[in-house]
């Protein structure tokens, strides 16, 4: 079975940096076994790989927020659909045109 080559490497990309701090890169990338370029690539690589991992995680917990709201929407919606108190019954017998107001007939008629 042959296996498939990688992908030819034919893109550059230029970083500006200090001198310095590019004496002190290129010494610790000689220090790990590395060229410059794989520590760059690795880098660049893990950094696309987190974020694929973070968008991904935002969607769970999307998700997860979503069903504990339409959990507790399911419990709570029976203690919402409330029937009338002793009072609202009264006013709404006392209330014979159903305006939400008490005129003075309909008081005196009780």
């Amino acid at each position: 079975m042959i296996t498939p080559k990688p992908p030819k490497k034919s893109e550059t990309l230029e970083v500006r940096l200090p001198y310095q701090t590019k004496l002190a890169f290129m010494t610790r990338c000689r220090n790990d076994g590395q060229t410059a370029s794989e520590a760059v690539r690795g880098f660049i690589e893990t950094e696309l790989g987190e974020r694929r991992r973070a968008r991904h995680a935002r969607l769970w917990q999307a998700l997860v927020a979503a069903t504990v709201g339409l959990a507790l929407g399911a419990v709570a919606a029976p203690s919402l659909a409330r029937t009338a108190t002793p009072d609202e019954a009264a006013f709404a017998r006392l209330d014979r045109n159903h305006d939400g107001a008490l005129s003075l007939a309909e008081f005196e008629r009780r």
